[in-house]
C-alpha cells in the first residue's frame, strides 16, 4: 500500500492502514538491518516522520490520540538519533566539498570530513546500548500499531473533508508564518521551522494526491525541491553549531575559518533559493487552499460512494485552478 489516503475508502480504515504500514516498515528496517544498524535507523526514522505527518491530519477530529501518539513516535525517534546525527555531519561536509571556492578550502573540508568520520566511529563504538534501544523502538512501534485499534474517526465525506481542510489550513498557516519570520530574521531556527513545515506539506500532498493527481504531483515536486534545499541549509547550521562548540575538532584557526567561510557562502545561496521557492509554492492563502482541499476530498469521496457534492453541484474548475495555481 502506498503512502496515500484513498477517498474511495472509509477514512478510518484507510488512515489506520497507512499508519500500520509505515510502522510495520519501520519495524522491518530495525529487525532486518540489511545494510547495518545505522542505515536501518535512518530508514526507520524516515517512516516515523511520515507517521507523525499523517497524524497531523486528524488533529481536528482526534486531538487526544494525535497528541499521545505523536509524543510516542517522537520519543522513539529521539532515542535512535545519536549515531545518525553524527553520520549526517560527515555527509554534510562531503556535500559542501562540491562547492569549495579554492584548493585551500577544499583541503580544509577534506580534513574536516576525516575528523568527523573519526568522531562518528567513536560515538558508534561507545553506543553499547544500541541493541537495547532498537529493541525498545520495535516494541514502541508495536504499541503504536495496537493503539490504532481504538481509533474512530469521522467517515462521512463532508465531515472528513471539513476536518482535513482545517488541518491543512493550520499546517499552511505555520508555513506562511515561518516564511515571514525568515524574511524578518533569517536565523537558523527560523529556517528550521520552515523546513519542518515544508516536510509536513510535502507529505500531506503525497497523502491526498488522489483528489487531483496531476496538480498535486506537480506541487509535490516543487515542495520536494524546497525541502531538499532547506535540508542542506539545516545540516550546515548544525555543522556551524558544532564548530562553535568544539572548534578544536577542526584543527588550526585557518582551517576553521575556511570551513566557516564555505558554510556561509553555501548557506546564503540555499536560503535565497529556498525563499524564492517557498514564496512561489505558498502563493495562495491558507484559507483558499484549505477550502479547495476540503472541496476536492468531499467530491472525490462522495463520487466514489455514489453521492454528489454540495446538493449535486460540481466544484467550479476556476476554483480548483486558483487554489492550486502554485502547482503549475
Amino acid at each position: 500500500m502506498a503512502y496515500r489516503l484513498r477517498p474511495s475508502e472509509p477514512f478510518t480504515t484507510e488512515f489506520c492502514s497507512v499508519a500500520r504500514q509505515q510502522l510495520s516498515k519501520a519495524i522491518g528496517h530495525l529487525e532486518d538491518q540489511p545494510d547495518g544498524p545505522h542505515e536501518a535507523i535512518h530508514d526507520a526514522r524516515k517512516r516515523f516522520k511520515r507517521v507523525r505527518s499523517l497524524y497531523r491530519l486528524i488533529q481536528p477530529d482526534a486531538p487526544d490520540f494525535r497528541r499521545q501518539e505523536n509524543a510516542r513516535i517522537r520519543d522513539i525517534a529521539r532515542q535512535l538519533s545519536s549515531v545518525r546525527d553524527a553520520t549526517a555531519l560527515v555527509e554534510t561536509v562531503t556535500y559542501l566539498a562540491d562547492f569549495a571556492a579554492s584548493p585551500e578550502e577544499k583541503n580544509a573540508l577534506e580534513t574536516a570530513r576525516t575528523t568527523l568520520t573519526a568522531r562518528r566511529d567513536r560515538i558508534a563504538a561507545e553506543e553499547h546500548d544500541l541493541p537495547a534501544k532498537i529493541a525498545s523502538a520495535i516494541e514502541g512501534c508495536r504499541e503504536a500499531i495496537d493503539a490504532l485499534d481504538a481509533l474512530n474517526l469521522s467517515d462521512t465525506p463532508r465531515k472528513t473533508a471539513k476536518h482535513l481542510g482545517k488541518a491543512w489550513r493550520k499546517q499552511l498557516e505555520k508555513a506562511h508564518a515561518a516564511v515571514s519570520e525568515c524574511e524578518k530574521q533569517g536565523g537558523a531556527e527560523t529556517y528550521h521551522e520552515l523546513r519542518k513545515s515544508g516536510q509536513a506539506y510535502w507529505m500531506h500532498i503525497s497523502l491526498l494526491r488522489e483528489i487531483w493527481p496531476s496538480a498535486m504531483q506537480a506541487k509535490q515536486n516543487e515542495c520536494k525541491t524546497l525541502v531538499d534545499l532547506l535540508g542542506h541549509e539545516h545540516d550546515l547550521s548544525v555543522l556551524t553549531e558544532l564548530a562553535d562548540k568544539e572548534p578544536s575538532l577542526f584543527g588550526s584557526g585557518d582551517r576553521l575559518a575556511r570551513l566557516l567561510a564555505a558554510i556561509i557562502n553555501r548557506q546564503q545561496t540555499l536560503r535565497r533559493d529556498a525563499m524564492e521557492k517557498a514564496q512561489g509554492l505558498l502563493a495562495e492563502t491558507p484559507e483558499e487552499e484549505a477550502a479547495l482541499i476540503a472541496l476536492l476530498w468531499e467530491r472525490a469521496a462522495g463520487t466514489s460512494s455514489g453521492k454528489t457534492n454540495r446538493n449535486g453541484a460540481e466544484p467550479r474548475k476556476a476554483e480548483e485552478e486558483s487554489a492550486l495555481r502554485g502547482a503549475r
